[in-house]
């Protein structure tokens, strides 16, 4: 399916909408759960990261590795992953995938030293960024009719933009209930049932021309990401040094090289004819900013509840629960809302409304009256964070071919994960910039949080209206209306 954007349904089919099988029923609630499982585990682990550190011994400054470890695989090989799935069948690297987190699900669990430990945040990167992409270049396959499709990717949004936000209060309750080692068992059974199911419910997909695997290609994307990302979180934890910028330069020198390798290449990784559509360029820009926004919200606000307003950890989740039901509404209207509103014009005003709803926050005082509004204002930053991503992920899926679904899920799912990898430390180096080092006033650290959320929404408004009035142009320059969902 390409972008030819003029779609018209007849009066009869629109009357008679398609409904899903039960087969496809099936196909959607397995692929749905290994999304949510893997969005949840990018910060299951974040609650409990001071007793993991005490129970396995790591020092206070290589505590952090246990997160960055998985952000670097998982946002770094998504698209290597979503490439191969192409040549090799996407089931295939699908329950492959499945197979190495359960694996390193068991690994974590049992694991009594920080070297196992981050060993199986490692293979859990990894089975994300093969499982990922590969579960969402499914659904764009097995749902092929417009209104389906735009269904199931609104749904497959839902579960990975609340995975995040619920990985976190989830990994809370178990760690209190339980132990901080059932956030890795939990995983273990889900991917079982994956393994056993998918292949009785969702048929092969593959490519239907093989080509050569682009490993120059490979090479370059991974270790640019690879670097540009490990640099950006050291900005955010130890601020800019000479690591970092080193670490920096070489990203993008890399991705470069990248660019320059690939428009010279025949059976190129992400061919740059695909690179220079202005729907995927503008829409995976979007993703950084839709993710990264949002998980930085979502930190911040916990930071709030507990430090300022001295509220439980139970009380931050339960806040955060209003984001949760924002993203979850807007996942089942969002489809129909673009029966009638082009995903180009869609994503811009999202994002727009997105960064609009964050700046209430502003005026937030260290007074607990003050948690209503708040809860209030993300609830309605979320729905829009939400149909922004719908958005980018119907345009993202719909223009390109089908030979080509597994890299444009894969590009698509890496923009996602690396805006969430690098959402947090750029806007905590703002934060830190703010309130200095050392010992901090309530009033001091409400005005650093002041300040991260205020560049953070700023940031998404001015995006916002930018991707609207370019993809606006691009839309008027193509003469066509819409991509097809």
């Amino acid at each position: 399916m390409t972008t030819a954007d003029t779609t018209t349904s007849s009066p009869a089919e629109q009357a008679s909408p398609v409904r899903m099988t039960g087969r496809q029923v099936a196909a959607l609630v397995v692929l749905l759960a290994s999304q949510f499982m893997m969005a949840a585990d990018f910060s299951v682990l974040n609650v409990a990261l001071p007793e993991v550190g005490t129970a396995l011994g790591f020092s206070t400054g290589s505590l952090q590795w246990i997160t960055t470890t998985f952000a670097l695989c998982a946002a770094g090989c998504t698209l290597v992953f979503g490439r191969v799935g192409d040549y090799a069948g996407r089931r295939r690297i699908f329950t492959a995938g499945m197979a190495v987190l359960a694996v390193s699900s068991l690994i974590g669990g049992i694991a009594d030293s920080p070297a196992l430990l981050l060993i199986a945040r490692t293979l859990q990167g990894l089975a994300t960024a093969a499982v990922t992409p590969a579960a969402l270049a499914l659904l764009t396959t097995a749902f092929t009719e417009p209104a389906l499709r735009t269904r199931a990717l609104g749904l497959n949004s839902v579960m990975m933009s609340s995975g995040f936000s619920v990985g976190a209060v989830l990994g809370g309750v178990l760690t209190d209930v339980f132990s901080w080692r059932w956030a890795f068992f939990i995983n273990i059974p889900v991917a079982i049932a994956a393994i056993l199911v998918v292949p009785l419910v969702v048929d092969e997909s593959r490519a239907a021309q093989r080509t050569r695997i682009d490993l120059p290609g490979a090479v370059l994307i991974t270790l640019g990401l690879f670097s540009g990302i490990y640099g950006v979180t050291r900005v955010g934890e130890e601020g800019f040094d000479l690591i970092a910028g080193a670490t920096l330069v070489a990203g993008a020198v890399l991705l470069a090289v990248f660019w320059a390798v690939e428009s010279r290449t025949a059976d190129a990784l992400v061919p740059v004819r695909v690179l220079k559509k202005p729907d995927i360029a503008f829409g995976n820009l979007a993703a950084l900013f839709i993710f990264g926004g949002e998980t930085a919200l979502i930190f911040f606000t916990g930071l709030y509840v507990q430090d300022v307003l001295g509220l439980s950890s139970l009380v931050a989740g339960l806040v955060l629960l209003g984001i949760g039901v924002g993203q979850i509404i807007a996942g089942t209207v969002g489809p129909r809302i673009l029966q009638h509103v082009q995903p180009r014009t869609l994503l811009g005003v999202s994002l727009f409304l997105q960064g609009a709803f964050m700046l209430p926050a502003l005026w937030a005082t260290a007074d607990s009256r003050w948690l209503i509004p708040l809860i209030a204002t993300q609830f309605v930053n979320a729905f829009f964070s939400m149909t922004a991503a719908l958005s980018f992920m119907v345009i993202a899926t719909s223009s390109v071919d089908s030979d080509l679904q597994g890299m444009a899920t894969g590009m698509a799912t890496q923009s996602q994960q690396v805006g969430i990898a690098i959402g947090i430390p750029l806007i905590s180096a703002v934060f830190a910039a703010v309130i200095g080092h050392g010992a901090v006033t309530v009033a001091e650290e409400l005005n650093g949080i002041h300040t991260a959320i205020g560049i953070a929404g700023g940031c998404q408004v001015v995006v916002g209206l930018l991707l609207w009035v370019a993809l606006r142009r691009a839309t008027a320059l193509s003469g066509t209306n819409r991509p097809t969902p």
